[in-house]
């Protein structure tokens, strides 16, 4: 099996993606960067660039895990993106990184990380900024 990691480059982004990698070190599983850009988009800061996934890739590498980044395009709904990842390549762990908003915000914006940690066959690991494996 493999586990699935939806990486953005930021402080919460690269917790996720240590996170997935130590993760995949002690299962010996296959990890899945994801780098999903939304459809339409001109400017998106949340897509990693080539440097930061080769970055990413280079880690996984280092700590003997096998890596394949799914550069994907989502419509409407990053969480639904990456839920349909996770069921085409049958992941056993999707890792994703929370950080922190108000009620409000999440109210007014919803949340990706909710939807993905309520609507996920199978488990979910959430990660804060701060954490992440060695």
């Amino acid at each position: 099996m493999s586990i699935l990691v939806g990486y953005v480059p930021t402080p919460v982004g690269e917790a996720a993606a240590r996170t997935a990698i130590a993760e995949a070190k002690l299962r010996g599983e296959k990890l899945f960067i994801v780098n999903s850009v939304r459809e339409g988009a001109l400017v998106d800061k949340s897509v990693a660039s080539e440097d930061d996934l080769q970055r990413i890739t280079a880690a996984a590498s280092e700590a003997g895990v096998e890596s394949s980044v799914l550069e994907s395009t989502h419509s409407d709904d990053l969480a639904d993106e990456v839920l349909a990842l996770a069921e085409a390549y049958d992941v056993s762990l999707i890792v994703i990184g929370l950080r922190q908003r108000s009620q409000v915000g999440k109210f007014i914006m919803g949340s990706h990380a909710q939807r993905i940690l309520l609507q996920a066959d199978r488990p979910v690991l959430a990660v804060k900024a701060g954490q992440g494996g060695s």
